[in-house]
């Protein structure tokens, strides 16, 4: 009788503990997610006032009679030191928080330079002008912001340590095996007409560097993850799999620098970023809920807020980018029809002595 009485009270004590348990881990999950997030944040507006730093000292240096080199300016050390600070800030912000979560917050480095260049125009304009000029970034802020809220908000809690054996496992399992089969038959054709037929358009090249950077994102968090782990205690640098990821987290990255590079020499840097942040952010949420599983155990509701969150900040992001001041081709400052009619009088009877002395046929200056 007493042995009944005991079991019984064993058994109606056993669902206030799972309970307990699966309300700890939502809440850390939901700590570790708040983490990651204030991290990539921090680590982007770092890293946007260190560019800025950078560039002012550049603008500095190229209005002013100084003969030092930037590389000899304080400024522009310390620029060096905080994009440093920054970059390792998102660095770590992967090993704490989803990669869907983590990606989309690179918006907060166009608000950050948006929001700078705004304080420091050293142009003044009177207050209507003003408002007329930078409604387009206010609004594209403004969107933006409430788009990362609703992404910190309502993205996946699901979290998993980044062991080698779970690494491994995510590496050879038939979605991600059959996305990237995809994903290589989709690089070589855009490389191929990028190469061969000369599609020089910005959403080719844009496509490439997006492809890389899915590749780029996953292996970052995985290596982030296992680092962090290692230095709490639980060694990860023996597996095998941490070398291949590192490897190629490298050769992605340099890839895509250089296709940026080339799309930075061929189209405007605003509609670089804003085209781009699109494209990589949507494939890169895609890599990570095939590779990672994201989105598992997510309702549906939490998923559309999410994607929601999403598009509010492509269109900031895009409204921002689209009012940046485009360059201004070069003009030279003395054109041809603006030269006086003796000066090309005597360049002509110039060239025609040329000729007659190297036997030449002889050419009207004008038609060359």
């Amino acid at each position: 009788m007493d042995g009944s009485h005991s079991a019984a009270l064993k058994l109606q004590q056993l669902p206030p503990t799972s309970s307990s348990s699966a309300v700890s881990e939502a809440s850390f999950s939901y700590k570790e997610n708040l983490i990651g997030a204030l991290l990539a944040i921090f680590g982007h507006l770092v890293v946007s006032i260190a560019l800025n730093l950078q560039k002012y000292c550049h603008i500095r240096l190229a209005g002013s009679k100084d003969p030092r080199a930037y590389f000899k300016t304080k400024t522009w050390w310390l620029g060096l030191f905080l994009m440093l600070l920054g970059e390792l800030g998102v660095f770590a912000s992967y090993a704490f928080a989803p990669l869907s979560l983590i990606v989309p917050l690179s918006a907060v480095s166009v608000i950050a330079s948006a929001i700078i260049g705004i304080i420091f125009i050293k142009e003044k304009w009177k207050p209507k002008d003003f408002l007329r000029r930078y409604v387009l970034s206010f609004v594209g802020c403004g969107l933006a912001v409430v788009g990362t809220y609703l992404l910190v908000t309502f993205a996946p809690n699901s979290h998993e340590k980044m062991t080698g054996e779970n690494v491994t496992r995510h590496l050879v399992s038939w979605p991600f095996l059959l996305y990237m089969l995809v994903e290589i038959i989709l690089f070589c054709l855009l490389l191929y007409f990028y190469k061969e037929k000369n599609a020089n358009n910005i959403v080719v090249i844009l496509l490439l560097v997006a492809l890389l950077g899915s590749m780029t994102v996953v292996t970052v968090k995985a290596v982030a993850g296992m680092l962090v782990l290692s230095i709490q205690g639980n060694l990860q640098l023996d597996y095998p799999i941490f070398y291949v990821m590192f490897v190629c987290m490298v050769a992605t990255a340099v890839y895509q620098a250089a296709f940026l590079s080339q799309a930075s020499q061929m189209y405007d840097s605003s509609l670089i970023a804003s085209v781009g942040y699109i494209l990589s952010t949507t494939i890169a949420i895609t890599a990570g809920a095939i590779f990672y599983l994201d989105f598992i155990g997510e309702d549906v509701l939490h998923i559309c807020m999410f994607a929601l969150g999403c598009l509010i900040a492509f269109l900031g992001v895009f409204l921002i980018t689209r009012n940046r001041k485009k360059p201004i081709p070069f003009e030279p400052y003395i054109s041809m029809d603006a030269m006086p009619d003796s000066y090309l009088h005597n360049r002509q009877l110039l060239f025609k002595r040329y000729s007659n002395s190297r036997n030449l046929p002889h050419h009207n200056l004008e038609s060359l």
